[in-house]
């Protein structure tokens, strides 16, 4: 029997076994899938888990269960491609015949003393929890520090302007404007909604230091009762510990089949590939499928394609709040609460029509 390890429950590797199960495997393959958590989480929505607006209950996608798939619950802290070993935590190692790593990101905190030690994050189901848990302990007119004026930044920065009126939210971002990766007429509709929700925007900050409640901008104190960090990713620390090829960000650099140069038998999928488009689900799944297109094509002896066509996105859509949104969908401009539908039915078919 030989071994397909899948290497964290995230969105690529969910779309894997969407298309795998219940009957694109050969008899001779099992699949094991290893996460820290027994269920698939919708990291999309962990900003509203950390406001405290949905429950933990409402993120979470049971893992698909069939006779050729098995788990192991745990943490990953290292791999040896030659050897061909995953090596777990709690000191057990499991070794594959082929390997997709879907490990996801975590927080860059740029070298800033303190930041990693005094700011809570949403990058992990674990880490948005004890998000919500500091938010929502908070008592009235507390002031919260959101640093990072990204989609994550924004979204939870509205989610709390809308559910808990009373704090003062700050949002410090680098930029002249928010939202940089939207075009302007949608950064301005985002501010205009929270000037009307009183959120603080703190341009052109540069945060230089974070101490127990108070992070520095330009080296003067901020007192701030709770800092939420969403100021920029990674890949994931065991990732970024392999000895191969990456880019700038230090994701791997693959072949046109998605795998390691040099190590046909170990893909990478989503936030740890190098790719022409910034992290995102949507990019990880489409990845994802054609991955399957590779796996398939060699199981039963057949050369895999020698390039895919580009991966086209569909859009992205961001939330203001439960009511309105903001998007770009086909390359066009989405403001109001069209794209706050358009992101609830997206969400909505993912959790009820994935196939599982």
């Amino acid at each position: 029997m030989k071994h397909l390890v899948l290497l964290g429950g995230g969105y690529g590797n969910m779309r894997i076994l969407q298309r795998l199960l219940p009957d694109g495997v050969p008899n001779d393959i099992h699949i094991i899938l290893i996460d820290r958590v027994p269920y698939h989480c919708l990291k999309t929505e962990y900003y509203a888990l950390a406001a405290g607006t949905i429950s933990d209950h409402h993120i979470r996608v049971p893992f698909p269960e069939h006779s050729q798939l098995t788990y192991q619950f745990g943490e990953v802290v290292s791999i040896d491609l030659d050897k061909q070993l995953v090596h777990l935590k709690d000191g057990n190692s499991i070794r594959y015949d082929e390997l997709v790593i879907g490990l996801g990101c975590e927080d860059k905190y740029h070298g800033v003393p303190g930041a990693e030690a005094y700011t809570y994050s949403i990058q992990s189901i674990d880490k948005a929890r004890a998000a919500y848990e500091a938010l929502n302990n908070l008592p009235p007119k507390a002031t919260v520090g959101i640093v990072g004026a990204g989609l994550s930044g924004v979204e939870l920065a509205s989610e709390l302007a809308e559910s808990r009126p009373d704090l003062h939210v700050k949002l410090f971002d680098r930029g002249e404007r928010i939202l940089p990766m939207f075009p302007k007429r949608l950064s301005d509709y985002v501010e205009r909604w929270f000037v009307e929700h009183h959120v603080e925007i703190v341009r052109h900050s540069n945060v230089t230091k974070v101490e127990p409640d108070v992070l520095y901008n330009h080296d003067e104190p901020v007192p701030c009762d709770v800092i939420v960090w969403t100021a920029g990713i990674q890949p994931n620390r065991v990732v970024r510990e392999l000895n191969v090829e990456k880019d700038k960000q230090g994701r791997v650099v693959l072949t046109k089949q998605h795998y390691i140069p040099g190590y046909e038998n170990v893909y990478v999928v989503g936030d740890c590939a190098s790719l022409p488009h910034s992290p995102s689900a949507q990019l990880a799944e489409a990845q994802a499928e054609q991955i399957v297109q590779v796996m398939q094509k060699r199981w039963n002896g057949e050369e895999p394609p020698s390039e895919f066509p580009p991966i086209k996105l569909k859009g992205i859509l961001g939330s203001l709040g439960k009511k309105h949104g903001f998007g770009l969908v086909a390359d066009r401009p989405l403001t109001g609460r069209v794209p706050r539908l358009l992101k609830s039915g997206v969400l909505w078919m993912y959790k009820y029509h994935n196939g599982y």
